[in-house]
């Protein structure tokens, strides 16, 4: 994908409530706005008050954006493998779905896009004795794979927000360093 002269990135984040679906797409539109003319965000979360499908679609582009509301994306990201059948059918044909590898049990059945399971939750857990970041590992995977932005940019923009919390910057920081490298190793 890459920089292009005409770039334009649509993409769902999805898990269940509670993961940080919310805060990573966030994180990414509130970037992209620096850096693109026209941005979308758009979050959408079920009934149940945690636990539930929560998803949020984010759009990036230099033209004009004609709807927030997409049914497929070239881009899904997915904090919850359990929930892979659920997303699979809103990967757009030749599109990409990242998604943590933990409860993803289910065979490929399309042959139109392209998958990367990645061990996001294990290695946020290995790092720091919980799955808690796990969001922000796949978020730097996408960085990676696609190269959409560069990452220092995603960076800059977590210092900004936890800047006076130095535990928290740090832990993001390093599962968003450590997401770009399951990126780098895994492309597909």
């Amino acid at each position: 994908m890459g920089q292009k002269e005409y770039f334009r990135d649509e993409l769902f984040i999805a898990g269940l409530g509670g993961m940080g679906v919310l805060f990573a797409g966030s994180l990414l539109a509130s970037v992209a706005f620096k850096r693109f003319k026209h941005v979308s965000w758009l979050p959408s979360y079920g009934v149940q008050p945690r636990g539930g499908l929560s998803e949020c679609t984010v759009i990036f582009s230099e033209e004009r954006i004609s709807s927030p509301v997409l049914g497929q994306a070239q881009i899904v990201i997915l904090i919850d493998g359990t929930q892979y059948k659920v997303m699979e059918p809103r990967v757009r044909p030749g599109g990409l779905m990242i998604l943590d590898n933990s409860g993803y049990k289910e065979e490929k059945e399309r042959e139109d896009i392209r998958l990367l399971p990645l061990p996001a939750m294990e290695t946020a857990v290995s790092i720091f004795g919980q799955a808690g970041s796990t969001n922000l590992i796949l978020l730097g995977a996408y960085i990676a794979v696609t190269e959409a932005m560069p990452a220092e940019v995603i960076i800059d923009e977590m210092e900004k927000r936890f800047g006076k919390k130095e535990d928290v910057l740090k832990r993001n920081k390093i599962a968003f360093e450590r997401g770009l490298e399951l990126g780098r190793d895994n492309k597909v």
